[in-house]
Order: C-alpha cells, then sequence, then structure tokens
C-alpha cells in the first residue's frame, strides 16, 4: 500500500510541477505575445480556470506527502517526504496570500473594467509564480529522491 501511495504522490506533484511549469516558460510568454485585449483576456480566462482546479490540487499534494510521511515514518527517506511537506505547505502559503489575491482581481477583468495597473499586477503575479515553480520543483525533487 505505501508503494503504490509513493507513486500516485510523486505522479500527482510531479504533474502539478508540470502544469505550473507550462504556465511560467511556456503559456504565459504566449499570452504575453497576443494582440491588444487578447493578452490580457487570455490571462483572465487562465486564472479562472486554472484557479478553479489548483486549491485542490496543491491541498491534495500536501496530504497525500503527510500521509506518505505517517504511514512510512521509519522509512529512510522520511526526512525528505517531511522536507517536500514543508516545500508544499510554503508553496500553499505563497499562493493563499501572495498569487490568489492577484489572481481573483485579474480573472475578473475584461477590457472594459481592468484598472490602469492590470499589467504591473499581473507582472508582479508572474514573478511570485516563478518563486512558487521552484519551490515545488524542490518539493518534486525531494520525493524522488526520498524513492531511492
Amino acid at each position: 500500500m505505501l508503494s503504490t501511495l509513493q507513486v500516485v504522490t510523486t505522479v500527482a506533484v510531479g504533474v502539478m510541477v508540470g502544469v505550473e511549469f507550462s504556465v511560467a516558460f511556456v503559456m504565459n510568454p504566449i499570452l504575453d505575445a497576443l494582440p491588444g485585449d487578447s493578452r490580457q483576456l487570455g490571462h483572465a480566462h487562465g486564472g479562472r480556470m486554472l484557479g478553479a482546479v489548483m486549491p485542490f490540487w496543491y491541498i491534495g499534494s500536501l496530504v497525500l506527502v503527510a500521509v506518505w510521511a505517517a504511514l512510512g515514518w521509519h522509512d529512510h527517506g522520511t526526512r525528505l517526504v517531511v522536507a517536500s511537506g514543508a516545500l508544499l505547505l510554503l508553496s500553499v502559503l505563497m499562493s493563499v496570500l501572495l498569487l490568489v489575491p492577484i489572481n481573483n482581481r485579474n480573472k475578473t477583468w475584461t477590457p472594459e473594467n481592468r484598472t490602469e495597473g492590470w499589467e504591473e499586477g499581473k507582472d508582479r503575479w508572474i514573478r511570485w509564480h516563478y518563486a512558487r515553480v521552484a519551490v515545488i520543483i524542490g518539493a518534486f525533487a525531494c520525493l524522488v529522491a526520498a524513492l531511492v
């Protein structure tokens, strides 16, 4: 049972890292290259779409890691699993405190109601997102290292 949990957890976190990496280094540059209002509309749509899914994914991943740490408490890689959990907790806190407030504004904007500084808010979100991606990559690396 523990080995199944380890695989499921590692895959869940790994796919989450892949999605967030893609947002940072593929989707955002594509959206930023769109002309005119399409750029802002694309970011707003992405914020609505991923904003609905990611809270469950982040919290679910954290719960899976916590269960892995509890069930495998005496295994050789438990410290790495706990480190991964700490990094995932940090990513959740970063999300709630830094990224979600910006996203909640951005996802409601249209070309007609956006504020003057909407691009500055988007750029701030992107900078925080890069930091969060680094944190979850670290969490994923700890999980993989715990398996070997």
